[in-house]
């Protein structure tokens, strides 16, 4: 199985930190962010990722390389500034992904998920990993029942930017920038997505106080 880290953001919210370096290379416990997600795909027996970049992408590729120190072989996918969205970045990177199911996972997120346990049940299109929702999303983005994800209906869990997708998933779309959100909707509707509630350490990297908080917690073990 492939997977693609999502690389591209300008990290807007994170400035001035990142005015000169890139949001997944910004470091916490002493590793850059995107380290933690390559560790954890090399465990998880992915040997070929993807990574879109667009904001001061020649650092990550010039830092990470061809992957091989991570066990891994990397390929990128370059993006205009401003970058594509999720949806469009993903689209763009579709024929350096294949034909199967991918890992899909934002880089500016810190969770120690194990990636050889999601799998597609039946004709699904996704299957996302979900997490009790963060002071900063109490609203939620999707219902999980049952195994079963809806985007109404209920009461709702926070998406935790992984998941597992199928290149089918983007079958009606043409190039450009668009988000992902629209699409995984448009699968719930049909009943073509599954999804898990993850309880363990996540964290949403999106501004410099949730950094230093991810720094303390992680220093303290």
């Amino acid at each position: 199985m492939k997977a693609m880290v999502l690389a591209a953001g300008r990290g807007e919210r994170m400035r001035p930190l990142t005015d000169m370096r890139p949001k997944p290379l910004l470091r916490v416990a002493g590793s850059c962010l995107i380290e933690y997600h390559l560790r954890g795909l090399a465990l998880a027996g992915v040997r070929e990722v993807v990574i879109n970049l667009s904001w001061l992408g020649e650092q990550i590729s010039d830092f990470l390389g061809d992957g091989s120190a991570f066990g891994l072989s990397l390929q990128y996918s370059q993006e205009p500034h401003p970058a594509l969205e999720t949806g469009g970045g993903v689209f763009h990177a579709l024929p350096l992904l294949g034909e199967q199911p991918f890992l899909l996972v934002n880089a500016d997120i810190y969770c120690p998920f194990d990636f050889s346990s999601l799998a597609l049940e039946g004709d699904d299109l996704a299957r996302l990993v979900l997490v009790p929702n963060p002071a900063h999303n109490v609203a939620g983005d999707f219902v999980l029942e049952q195994g079963r994800v809806r985007a109404d209906g209920g009461e709702k869990l926070t998406f935790s930017g992984i998941s597992l997708l199928h290149p089918d998933l983007f079958a009606a779309c043409t190039h450009g920038a668009f988000p992902l959100a629209p699409l995984l909707r448009a699968a719930m509707s049909t009943e073509r997505v599954s999804g898990i509630l993850y309880t363990g350490t996540w964290s949403d990297v999106g501004t410099v106080e949730r950094l230093a908080r991810l720094e303390s917690q992680l220093r303290q073990g």
